[in-house]
C-alpha cells in the first residue's frame, strides 16, 4: 500500500499545484526492516526475501517446499504459510496450483501501472516514448552513495531518457545505476530494449524492482532540462526523487524526473487502490 505524509485529507485526490506538492513524501511500505517483537511470520518473510536478495531463488524459479522452508527457518508450516501468504499478495512470489510456488516474474504492464505515475489532466494514461539522451560510467559522487548504500570510489552508470506521452515532450529522467548490480551494461542495452527499464534490469540483470521511496518537490528547469523539455529556462517543474529497492530493501536506482505539468498530472492513487492494483 501507499501512504500519503504531510496530507490535510484521506479523500483520493490528483495533486497538481505545485504549492501543495511542495513537501510531500510518498512512501511504498510493501517492504520494511522488521520491528523487534514483530510475529514469528514477520521474521520469516523477511528471511524469505533476504535470500531472494542473495539470488537463491531467480525470477520464474520455485522456491523450495514449505516442508523445506519450515524445516530451514525452524518454524511450523502453518507460520511458514502466513509469509508465504504475504509474499504472494505483494505479487512478490505466486502460487500455481499442484506446481509449487514460484519467485513472480513481472511484466510490462506491471511494471508500467505499478510506478509510471504521470497522466494527462483528463486522465488518459499511455505508455511513453523515450528517447535515450547521454550514457556514461562515473564515479558516484556523495549523494548518489547515500541514497544507493555504496562504499566511498564506487562507479555507476549515469542516463538521461526524455518522455513523451501522446506526442507532448513531458519528463526527462536522470537516472544512476550501482556498477556492481549492473555489471556490463551499455549504452546499446538501453537503445535497444523492448520493454520499460524494469523489465530490462530484470531479464538482463536479474535485478527485481518490488518498492520505491518518492519525495515531490517543486524545481526550476536549468538550460540543459529547458531545451530537452522545450520550456523557458526557470520555469517550475515538477520534481520527482525515486529510490528503487529490490529484495530485502536493497537500493537499486536513484532517479530524479523533472515533468512539465502544463498539461500532465502526477496521480498517486486512484479511486479504488494503488494505481495499477
Amino acid at each position: 500500500m501507499y501512504e500519503l505524509y504531510d496530507l490535510s485529507c484521506d479523500n483520493v485526490r490528483r495533486y497538481n499545484s505545485p504549492s501543495f506538492i511542495a513537501g510531500i513524501t510518498m512512501r511504498n511500505t510493501s517492504t520494511t526492516t522488521v520491528p523487534l517483537g514483530s510475529p514469528l511470520y514477520t521474521q520469516v518473510k523477511q528471511e524469505v526475501l533476504a535470500a531472494l536478495a542473495r539470488g537463491e531463488w531467480k525470477q520464474g524459479e520455485a522456491v523450495p517446499p514449505e516442508k523445506t522452508l519450515a524445516e530451514r527457518f525452524g518454524v511450523s508450516i502453518g507460520t511458514l504459510r502466513k509469509a508465504i501468504d504475504e509474499l504472494a499478495a505483494e505479487n512478490i512470489l505466486v502460487r500455481h496450483q499442484g506446481r509449487g510456488t514460484y519467485v513472480a516474474v513481472h511484466t510490462r504492464n506491471h511494471h508500467f501501472f505499478k510506478f509510471f505515475r504521470i497522466v494527462r489532466q483528463d486522465g488518459h494514461k499511455s505508455y511513453p516514448a523515450t528517447q535515450l539522451l547521454r550514457f556514461r560510467r562515473v564515479r558516484a559522487t556523495a549523494a548518489v552513495r547515500e541514497r544507493l548504500a555504496l562504499p566511498a570510489g564506487a562507479y555507476v552508470f549515469e542516463f538521461s531518457n526524455v518522455l513523451s506521452l501522446n506526442g507532448d515532450v513531458v519528463m526527462v529522467d536522470d537516472i544512476s545505476l550501482p556498477e556492481s548490480r549492473f555489471p556490463g551494461m551499455a549504452e546499446y542495452h538501453l537503445r535497444e530494449r523492448p520493454s520499460t527499464l524494469y523489465a530490462l534490469y530484470q531479464d538482463v540483470f536479474g535485478v527485481n524492482v518490488i518498492a520505491t521511496d518518492e519525495w515531490l518537490r517543486v524545481g526550476l528547469a536549468d538550460a540543459t532540462h529547458a531545451q530537452w523539455l522545450g520550456v523557458t529556462q526557470g520555469t517550475a517543474l515538477l520534481e520527482i526523487r525515486r529510490v528503487a529497492y529490490s529484495y530485502n530493501k536493497q537500493p537499486v536506482e536513484w532517479r530524479v524526473s523533472r515533468v512539465n505539468t502544463a498539461a500532465y498530472e502526477y496521480l498517486g492513487q486512484e479511486a479504488g487502490g494503488v494505481l495499477g492494483a
